[in-house]
C-alpha cells in the first residue's frame, strides 16, 4: 500500500521541513491553558509550517520530570478539533503509547482520521515512560517491551487486512472486519527505541522520531539507523525526526546558546543551526516554543518569515 499524499511532502530526502509541538503557548512548568491554539494552527498552517505534533499524557505526575501533561485533552481528540479547524497542514502524534491502548480500538481510532482527514495523519508510536500513567491502568511497565511488539501487531493486522484471522493476548479477530479501512498506508514512525532494538525499529517504522542531540553525535545516530535500514529496505528512504527545544531571541543575531535539549539562539543563527541538522540526515524538526520568554505567535511568525523560506527552497546544499 502506497504511502498517504503528507509522507512525500512532509519528508524528503536531504530536505528538512519544520513542525511545532502543541500547545503553541508559553508555559514552563505548569500546565497550559490551551488558549488561542486554533489561532496558533491557523497561522503555522499560513506561515508553511508542515506538521502539528500532539502528545499522549494521561495523568498529571508531580514527581515526573516533565511537570507539565502535554496538551492535557487527549491526543486523537485534540487533533481532530484542531484538524477541522485548519485545511492542509499535516497532524501527528508524539507521540501515542501503544502499550496504554488497545490496539483494535487505535485502528479504528487513525483509520477514522485518516479518512476524515485525508493525508494528513502521522502516527507517532512509543512505549511509554510515564509510570503512573501505567498505574492508572494496571498495565505493568516493566513488561512494556512485550506489550509493545505485540500491539503493534495487532495494529497492523486490524488496519490493514481484511478479515484477518489474529489472536493475542489483546483478543481474537475471527469473521470480522475494522471499518472503516485508512485511505493509504499511514506513516508510523517508532519514538526512541520503543524499549525494542534497533534492527526492530529499523524493519517495522516508516522513519525514526528520535531524542535530540548536538549535531555531531545526531549525524552518528543517523548514519547507524540508515545501515540498518539498508539491510531491511535497500535504499528505500526513511525519514528522521527529532524535536527540538527553541527560545528565539529578540536579537537576531544572538548565537547559539545551548538549553536543556535545545537552543536560545537569534533567527540568523537559527537557519545555520537547522542547516547543520539538515546536512546531516534530518529530515523534520518539531519545535517546541513553550519556554520563550517572547509571545508565542510572535515567534512563530519570525521562524515563518525568516526561516521557513529558506528551506523551502531547500537550503544550502552540501
Amino acid at each position: 500500500m502506497k504511502h498517504s499524499i503528507t509522507y512525500p511532502s512532509l519528508f524528503q530526502e536531504n530536505k528538512l521541513t519544520l513542525g511545532l509541538s502543541v500547545p503553541m503557548e508559553n508555559y514552563q512548568d505548569t500546565p497550559p491553558e490551551m488558549t488561542e491554539q486554533v489561532e496558533r494552527a491557523k497561522q503555522a498552517e499560513a506561515l508553511g509550517f508542515h506538521c502539528l505534533w500532539f502528545q499522549d499524557v494521561l495523568l498529571e505526575d508531580p514527581t515526573f520530570e516533565d511537570a507539565a501533561t502535554g496538551q492535557i485533552f487527549d491526543s486523537l481528540i485534540y487533533l481532530t478539533y484542531l484538524a477541522s479547524n485548519t485545511q492542509s497542514i499535516a497532524l501527528g502524534t508524539a507521540a501515542l503509547v501503544a502499550p496504554l491502548r488497545h490496539p483494535l480500538r487505535m485502528a479504528k481510532e487513525v483509520a477514522s482520521i485518516d479518512r476524515l482527514f485525508p493525508g494528513r495523519f502521522v502516527l507517532g508510536l512509543s512505549s511509554g515512560d510515564r509510570r503512573k500513567d501505567f498505574e492508572g491502568l494496571n498495565i505493568p511497565i516493566m513488561e512494556r517491551s512485550e506489550w509493545f511488539r505485540e500491539s503493534f501487531r495487532y495494529f497492523q493486522e486490524a488496519l490493514y487486512n481484511e478479515y484477518p484471522e489474529w489472536e493475542s493476548s489483546f483478543g481474537k479477530l475471527h469473521k470480522s472486519n475494522l471499518v472503516p479501512k485508512p485511505h493509504d498506508h499511514i506513516p508510523v514512525f517508532m519514538t526512541g527505541y520503543c524499549q525494542q532494538t534497533l534492527d526492530w525499529v529499523a524493519e517495522h517504522g516508516d522513519g525514526w522520531m528520535f531524542y535530540p542531540q548536538s549535531p555531531d553525535k545526531q549525524k552518528d545516530t543517523i548514519a547507524q539507523y540508515r545501515r540498518k535500514v539498508q539491510v531491511y529496505h535497500g535504499e528505500t528512504f526513511r525519514p528522521f525526526v527529532m524535536p527540538l527545544p527553541l527560545e528565539l531571541t529578540e536579537d537576531p543575531h544572538h548565537p547559539p546558546e545551548k538549553i536543556p535539549a535545545g537552543y536560545r539562539i537569534g533567527s540568523k543563527h537559527l537557519k545555520g543551526l537547522l542547516e547543520k541538522y539538515r546536512a546531516i540526515g534530518v529530515n523534520h524538526i518539531i519545535l517546541g516554543l513553550s519556554k520563550n520568554e517572547r509571545p508565542v505567535k510572535d515567534v512563530m511568525q519570525e521562524i515563518g518569515e525568516e526561516v521557513i523560506p529558506y528551506f523551502s527552497t531547500g537550503g544550502m546544499k552540501t
